[in-house]
């Protein structure tokens, strides 16, 4: 859920030559372990693809989606369906279903995944992407091999939050009530996909281990195990690593030097495609002057931060993207000038609004480059008297303050986070766009923009591809001069890996993914 979005390289994968050692569960030959969440220490108990917003590297191994991404992020891919067909006037997708079987033996047919599709557009369920499926009109399954999607209006990134959709089994799960779905035991003990591994047991807050299915279409996986660890903090995980006890974890940008040039371990570069931005809750009113929004801007050196905390491995953001076709010209920089910033906050009459009071700023990023960070925010925005409180709390916690259909304004005036920007550019749609304000979907700063909507509308609808990149520009353009958010910066995203290990595939995906990373083919060298 965390942390460039650009045209000539938009993901690095990577396949690797050579072995791993061991780890704190029992130990056995041919096992893989790693921290294969999303960030350095893993999101314990993510095991609900349809409420997960991190976590797809692990959770794609045992589950599976129709389509994926291939590994460089570039093009869809069939998982689940060996093909698909989109209609001319692009409102019914029809995908032909491959030939597999879950877990327990049984077929993975149609209505397996009509069923799953209507878990994930019923937000009871929990699933987090209600809100992107709401183009889907009806899902029909003509035969066991057959799946038509029609929508209600052409919606180009439809194809793309489908990627994010993980087939469920119908016949394990039809019998628990919707609304008691999301936090069912299932997730943790007994869940069944298609993947090439299989779930075999959770030890809380320690581990997740999978074994290999030795029926898998795909061909019998190469390892026997593999293992999620999960650790207190980054520092614990980078020793594990170290030690031999894991051969995969990432990184915070602060911690590759100590890797580089050490030939036991190959580090892994590459964009994040989440843009990090302060975000105001619009409906705290000391927000509601855009010269303050502004001021915010001007009062913070990005640039700064950006070299000294980030290494360089960052690109400052100006509205949701960096990329450059999604760029217009033209736009503010919102260069560093403190002095600007006070003028603003002295025009729009920042004493009486709010003056030095204390604003909390909400934030899940726990690491020590984020507290850095946001020491360093905290300091600049203080020098123009901006004085933020910042207060980390784990995802959970996070979750609950802001999707709150009715929040506490006091506990989240502004928030510290971050959301994909690719690779599909629609995907920034959910956080900003009116409709999608919780509990109809995650627009946490509750931005209320009307120019904003109709350019996020318009993009989405947009059929012609060679004119998709000329409106996403357009939401850029509002985004820069609204300010729904303040716009920081893209991240690198790093991870480092045991240079023993032999074909694996790791993507610095958002989200961990999904992608198409063939962890069956994955294996330790002797």
């Amino acid at each position: 859920m965390k942390l460039r979005m650009m045209a000539s390289a938009l993901a690095i994968s990577v396949a690797l030559a050579a072995t791993g050692g061991l780890c704190t569960a029992p130990a056995r030959a041919a096992t893989l372990s790693g921290g294969f969440d999303v960030g350095p220490g893993g999101f314990q108990g993510n095991f609900n693809p349809l409420a997960a917003t991190s976590g797809f590297t692990w959770l794609s191994i045992y589950f599976e989606p129709l389509v994926t991404y291939d590994e460089k992020l570039q093009k869809v891919v069939g998982v689940l369906a060996d093909s698909y067909e989109v209609s001319p006037d692009q409102l019914s997708y029809t995908f032909k279903l491959t030939d597999a079987k879950w877990h327990d033996g049984k077929p993975f047919t149609a209505k397996d995944a009509k069923f799953t599709l209507g878990l994930a557009m019923d937000a009871k369920s929990g699933s987090v992407l209600a809100a992107r499926l709401k183009a889907i009109a009806s899902v029909e399954a003509p035969d066991d091999r057959t799946l038509v999607v029609k929508l209600s209006a052409p919606s180009a990134s439809t194809l793309d939050t489908l990627t994010k959709v993980m087939m469920l089994p119908e016949h394990a799960l039809a019998s628990i009530p919707v609304d008691q779905l999301a936090k069912n035991s299932w997730w943790s003990t007994t869940p069944i996909g298609t993947g090439p591994f299989k779930f075999t047991k959770y030890v809380t807050d320690q581990y997740v281990e999978l074994a290999a299915n030795t029926e898998y279409r795909g061909g019998k996986p190469a390892l026997e195990r593999l293992i999620n660890r999960y650790f207190a903090n980054p520092a614990a995980a980078i020793a594990a690593l170290r030690a031999g006890e894991i051969q995969f974890t990432y990184v915070d940008s602060n911690d590759v030097s100590t890797f580089k040039g050490d030939e036991a371990f190959k580090v892994i570069e590459g964009d994040s495609f989440v843009v990090n931005y302060l975000g105001f809750n619009h409906e705290s009113p000391i927000w509601k002057d855009v010269r303050v929004r502004k001021a915010l801007m001007h009062a913070i050196n990005r640039d700064a931060i950006i070299t000294s905390l980030y290494g360089g491995a960052a690109k400052p953001a100006n509205c949701a993207y960096v990329a450059d076709q999604l760029l217009p010209p033209g736009i503010d920089t919102y260069a560093y000038d403190p002095e600007k910033a006070k003028q603003l906050l002295a025009e729009a009459g920042w004493a009486q609004i709010n003056g030095d009071k204390p604003i909390t700023l909400l934030t899940y990023y726990t690491t020590p480059l984020a507290t850095n960070v946001l020491a360093a925010v905290q300091a600049m925005l203080a020098q123009v008297g901006i004085n933020i409180v910042p207060r980390a709390v784990d995802t959970p916690t996070y979750n609950s303050i802001v999707l709150n259909p009715k929040p506490d304004i006091a506990q989240f005036q502004l928030v510290y986070a971050g959301l994909q920007n690719g690779p599909d550019a629609g995907s920034i749609n959910v956080g900003l766009n009116e409709k999608q304000i919780p509990p109809a979907g995650p627009n946490v700063v509750r931005a209320r923009m009307p120019e904003l909507n109709t350019a996020l509308d318009t993009a989405l609808a947009e059929p012609d591809a060679s004119k998709r990149d000329a409106r996403f520009q357009e939401v850029c353009k509002v985004m820069n001069a609204s300010l729904p958010w303040a716009t920081m910066w893209v991240a690198n995203r790093y991870g480092v890996v045991s240079s023993k290990l032999k074909d694996f595939v790791w993507t610095p995906a958002p989200g961990g993914g999904p992608y198409a990373a063939h962890p069956e083919k994955w294996s330790i060298g002797e």
